[in-house]
C-alpha cells in the first residue's frame, strides 16, 4: 500500500488506546467501564426481571414485555471526557462474541418502530441512537443485543471526532445471568 493511502488509512479509522475496567456490586451484578478514552462507556448487567418490570409498569402488552426481557440489556452511560465535541451511533456498534461474529445492537429507533405497532412508547429509557456530546455532556439509557443469558462479548463502539473515526473495545462484558447468583453460604 502507498504511504499516502496508509496515513489516510490511519486518520478515517484511528484507534483509541482504551481499557477495561470491570467491577461487581453486591448482588454479584458486574458492570464495565471504559478507561483511558475521551469517549467513556459504562455497560451495567440488568436482570430480566427488572426489564419485565420496567416496561411492564409502563403498561407494554406481555408479549413486548417478554420481548424486551428476552434481550441481553444493560444500562448504559456515555460522556465525553475530552475537551473538543463528539459524535456516535449506536448502529457502528458490534458484540463480538467469542466464535468472531459480530452482532448489531438493536437501536432507539428500532425499537420505537416495533413499539408503535403495540401503541406505546418509553423512549427516553433507551440510549439515544446517535448523538453529538459536547466536552463534558453526557447521556444515559439502554442498550441491547440479542443474545443468550451469561454470553460473553466485547463490545466495539465507536465515535467521530474532528473529522476522524475513532474505535475502543470494552472487554470481556457479559449478559446478566438469567437469575441472581447466590450470595456465598446461600442455596
Amino acid at each position: 500500500m502507498p504511504p499516502l493511502a496508509t496515513l489516510l488509512l490511519f486518520l478515517v479509522a484511528a484507534p483509541a488506546v482504551a481499557g477495561t475496567l470491570k467491577n461487581t456490586n453486591a448482588n454479584g451484578l458486574s458492570n464495565w467501564q471504559s478507561q483511558h478514552s475521551p469517549f467513556s462507556l459504562q455497560l451495567l448487567q440488568l436482570m430480566p426481571d427488572n426489564v419485565r418490570a420496567v416496561y411492564d409498569n409502563k403498561g407494554f402488552p406481555p408479549p413486548l414485555v417478554a420481548e424486551m426481557a428476552s434481550y441481553c440489556v444493560f444500562g448504559t452511560v456515555a460522556r465525553n471526557l475530552s475537551d473538543a465535541p463528539l459524535s456516535y451511533n449506536v448502529a457502528d456498534w458490534r458484540a463480538v462474541t467469542a466464535d468472531g461474529v459480530r452482532h448489531h445492537l438493536r437501536t432507539k429507533t428500532q425499537w420505537l418502530q416495533i413499539w408503535r405497532r403495540y401503541g406505546v412508547d418509553f423512549g427516553w429509557s433507551i440510549l439515544p441512537a446517535a448523538q453529538t456530546f459536547e466536552p463534558g455532556d453526557w447521556g444515559q439509557g439502554f442498550t441491547t443485543v440479542k443474545l443468550p443469558r451469561d454470553t460473553r462479548f466485547d463490545l466495539d463502539y465507536s465515535w467521530r471526532q474532528n473529522g476522524k473515526t475513532f474505535h475502543a473495545v470494552l472487554k470481556g462484558v457479559q449478559c446478566a445471568p438469567a437469575h441472581l447468583p447466590a450470595k456465598p453460604g446461600q442455596p
